[in-house]
């Protein structure tokens, strides 16, 4: 096994794309050599630049963010993208729609396109995207874009995943308001309306900028909007170039840095409370539970039983 581990790495290392599709689904699938795999490629950061886009289903962010590939690639960069697509009713798995869109950009050597099932995560992530995007940056991809299932509710998330958020929306997507649920307004880093060959783009526009002149100023980034028509590309290279403008800011300003001590804070946390949970509920938790709920359900509250569980 510490064989076949060390090859694994050696070979994502030297960006073999069937290497880091078996790594990505070690870490989806969870198996036990996967926690070995990233601790190793944790040695192998690159600083890679993290983009989410996200925004409400319909809004083109797959067409978006093939275009966006595009114009990376023509800087000479290399793309990693992990696109959360909705889980399948049938087997759970992604449906697999935005490797579908994005075609044109899969045989290029340094893009590599991964789709995972959200399985029902309503935070637009699934669950193992964050470690899927090590494998790419242990990869050497330049920048890692995170393009979200877009489920409509607040994708909070990919704020803490990510260093800069693309927040799209399209004119026909209704009122601005009811459109940006609140809490939205506050993680868009740029605003996107696509679609902008459609009537209302510019009301649009002109309700997002009201919008956004409403929010606190703590700090010195005021977040772009954009017009884009992502089917022909228009727009889009301006939006990469505030995605680099929004970076330096962050580094200059030093949030990057806490961003990213923040991310790691996070992740510990999290692996901390998978950690519990696995332990806490074995076969004899379980069957504990079985009995009780088979012989007090009329008698006894759940929070009550979960009581119980706890002095146990």
């Amino acid at each position: 096994m510490e064989k076949k581990i060390q090859k694994l790495i050696s070979d994502i290392i030297r960006k073999d794309k069937r290497a880091i599709a078996r790594a990505i689904s070690m870490v989806e699938s969870e198996t036990p050599e996967s926690i070995d795999l990233l601790n190793r490629l944790h040695n192998y950061k690159n600083n890679a630049l993290r983009v989410g886009i996200t925004g409400p289903p319909g809004a083109g962010k797959s067409t978006f963010t093939n275009q966006l590939i595009k114009m990376i690639r023509n800087k000479g960069k290399s793309v990693g993208v992990i696109a959360v697509d909705p889980s399948s009713p049938f087997s759970g798995g992604a449906i697999l729609g935005d490797r579908i869109r994005m075609k044109d950009v899969m045989l290029d050597k340094d893009v590599f396109i991964r789709s995972m099932a959200s399985r029902g995560n309503l935070g637009g992530l699934a669950r193992q995207s964050v470690n899927a995007a090590e494998i790419l940056e242990a990869a050497g991809s330049d920048i890692i874009i995170f393009e979200t299932v877009g489920v409509g509710q607040v994708e909070m998330d990919v704020m803490s995943a990510v260093d800069t958020v693309v927040l799209m929306t399209v004119p026909d997507a209704g009122d601005v308001i009811q459109t940006m649920k609140a809490g939205i307004m506050e993680i868009g880093d740029i605003f996107v309306v696509n679609k902008a060959d459609l009537s209302g783009a510019k009301r649009m526009f002109d309700d997002i900028e009201y919008m956004l002149s409403l929010r606190p100023k703590i700090e010195n980034w005021l977040p772009p909007i954009h017009l884009t028509k992502a089917l022909n590309g228009d727009g889009i290279a301006d939006v990469l170039e505030d995605i680099f403008r929004h970076f330096n800011y962050l580094d200059e300003s030093g949030q990057l840095l806490e961003k990213r001590r923040q991310r790691i804070k996070d992740k510990i946390k999290s692996l901390v409370n998978d950690r519990i949970i696995r332990n806490y509920w074995d076969d004899e938790t379980l069957k504990f539970l079985d009995d009780y709920i088979e012989n007090e359900i009329k008698n006894i509250s759940p929070y009550q039983i979960a009581e119980e569980l706890l002095k146990e």
